[in-house]
Formats: C-alpha cells, structure tokens, sequence
C-alpha cells in the first residue's frame, strides 16, 4: 500500500524546516561567539602605578573604549584621581581606581591631594 503524496511531501518540508533551524543555530553561536572576541579584543585595560608621588607612565595612549587602572603602590600614602573635574575616591596603598574612556580626546589629570602630581589620558582611534 503506497502513501499519499502529501504526507511524503510534509516529511520533506518537517525535514527541511528542522534542518534550516539547527544551521540558523549554529551560525548564530557562531556570530555570537565572534562578536564577543571582537568585544574582548577592542577593549583594553591600561595600568597606571602610583609610586613616589608620581603617576608611572605619565601618557597613557588608549583607544575609546579602553580602561585606565591606577593602582596606588605608596607605602602609607591615599591619592586619588582628578579628570574632567570630577574626583575619584580616595585609594590607599594597594587599591586601585579605573576608569573607561569611551571618546577621543586628550584627558588631563592630577591627583587630588597631591596637584603636582599630574598625567594624560590620550584617546585615539
């Protein structure tokens, strides 16, 4: 006994159907998955020391979307971080303050507590 013709030609369209879906699947982890290591690799973290009452180094070049790190290596002392006029927290030995610059521009900053100690943010594609 032969079957209908539509029951073979809907086993054909399931099968179709559920084989589109596992390839529109896969390619979307895929794209996923790339979009994140594009994410991961564009973004970069810099480190700036805090010793002996200076920012070490002084420039940092970085490109938007990239973060800054100060990390404050004093023995006894806090600083903090003046940029665009806005005061970070005090940070003691050991701690560190960051912040991620997402324009291009050239960002001046100092310490708080300590005005001579100064440095650059440069922001550049």
């Amino acid at each position: 006994m032969s079957r209908p013709a539509s029951s073979s030609r809907t086993r054909r369209q399931r099968a179709r159907f559920q084989w589109l879906l596992r390839v529109s699947l896969a390619l979307a982890g895929a794209l996923l998955l790339f979009l994140q290591g594009v994410a991961l690799a564009e973004a970069a973290e810099q480190v700036v020391s805090i010793s002996g009452y200076r920012f070490s180094p002084e420039t940092v070049r970085i490109r938007p979307g990239d973060t800054v790190r100060w990390v404050n290596q004093e023995k006894r002392t806090s600083h903090s971080v003046v940029i665009d006029g806005q005061e970070s927290e005090r940070f003691f030995p050991g701690e560190s303050w960051e912040k991620r610059f997402e324009v291009v521009g050239e960002f001046m900053y100092h310490c708080g507590p300590h005005p001579e100690m100064k440095g650059v943010a440069l922001v550049a594609d």
